[in-house]
């Protein structure tokens, strides 16, 4: 496998607990075909720590293809460079072929894992080529979300046993005489397919393609009244822009998505965690240790993330505007490192 230049996706995040090795590594092949999104890179290094860069070497980060994974990237690979002396090669990949990366070298840590008991299985206490390494301190909702204005026009749309009733509203060219459910990057993890068949909703799930087509549709449909019932998350800067309002699914308990295809529940709250290769773990690289120790809030990522979003600011720039604003995570972050 070879995780090696490409340029960053425009898209965001997906999760499927049930897709394991063999679709991942069909992603792998389909997407070197379509020379999209495997590899990376934005390698760079040296940093003002040159004394260091010997002790650090090169440091493999994943980024999966959402701007709140990039705004985690952006400050860790930033101390790692300018106080780690690190060679920072910055994988822009989906999140089933970042844990194919640890088995061959070529993904170190990911900083924002959802879920993925599947991979975790596999990799962890399967093959033992990672490891976990605890929350990165965010708290990750998935769901259904219509635009501010429907909840208050239609006040009981938040509720999925009305759904059907407003189907008609949602109709699109592209959803085939039923109500639209928009969905974003095809790689993300969804259970929409399954939600809208077991719950026997008059719908059709449509893929809009990106994060980024995820954020206009729900703008042109809070700014023009129209229509919009779509598959959104959290953390996500985008909601301090819109108040998007989320549509009660049937409540999520313990086991009730076990089998993908049975799924008839919400989205479980997510408590996302980092996770690194075992080489990487076993290296005594001061990069391990900045990745054990990162660890910061929905807010904090949501102000990076509208840095790069909306102020359009490099990833370095935006991690140094919120680093230099936050000393104390940066002295948290690189306690142990020999770094500070």
């Amino acid at each position: 496998m070879d995780l090696s230049n490409t340029a960053r996706p425009t898209s965001r995040r997906a999760r499927r607990l049930a897709v394991a090795a063999a679709v991942a590594t069909g992603l792998l092949v389909l997407n070197a075909c379509s020379g999209a999104k495997v590899g990376a890179s934005a390698a760079s290094g040296g940093g003002s720590s040159s004394g260091k860069a010997a002790a650090c070497g090169t440091f493999n980060l994943a980024d999966n293809p959402w701007v709140g994974y990039e705004a985690d990237v952006a400050v860790v690979a930033y101390l790692a460079k300018t106080k780690l002396g690190c060679t920072v090669n910055v994988k822009h990949i989906t999140e089933e072929v970042s844990w194919q990366g640890f088995s061959t070298g070529q993904v170190d840590a990911i900083l924002e894992n959802w879920g993925h008991d599947d991979l975790k299985k596999q990799y962890i206490t399967g093959t033992h080529a990672a490891e976990e390494l605890g929350s990165d301190g965010m708290q990750g909702v998935i769901g259904w979300y219509v635009p501010p204005w429907m909840a208050q026009k239609y006040p009981d749309i938040t509720d999925w046993n009305n759904l059907n009733k407003y189907a008609k509203l949602f109709q699109t060219s592209e959803s085939g005489g039923k109500g639209q459910l928009l969905d974003g990057d095809p790689s993300y993890v969804t259970n929409d397919a399954a939600l809208v068949k077991n719950l026997n909703l008059d719908y059709k799930v449509v893929e809009g393609g990106s994060e980024t087509a995820l954020i206009q549709s729900f703008r042109s449909a809070q700014q023009n009244k129209t229509p919009l019932l779509a598959y959104f998350y959290s953390p996500q800067w985008f909601f301090n822009e819109v108040p998007l309002v989320k549509v009660n699914l049937p409540k999520y308990t313990a086991g009730c998505d076990a089998q993908a295809t049975k799924v008839a529940c919400d989205y479980p709250p997510y408590s996302l965690d980092k996770i690194a290769a075992t080489t990487f773990a076993n290296s005594g690289s001061p990069a391990y240790t900045l990745v054990k120790n990162f660890s910061w809030t929905n807010e904090d990522q949501n102000t990076v993330s509208k840095y790069i979003s909306v102020d359009k600011l490099s990833d370095d720039a935006a991690a140094k505007k919120f680093l230099d604003a936050h000393p104390e995570l940066v002295k948290a972050w690189l306690v142990g490192t020999g770094a500070s």
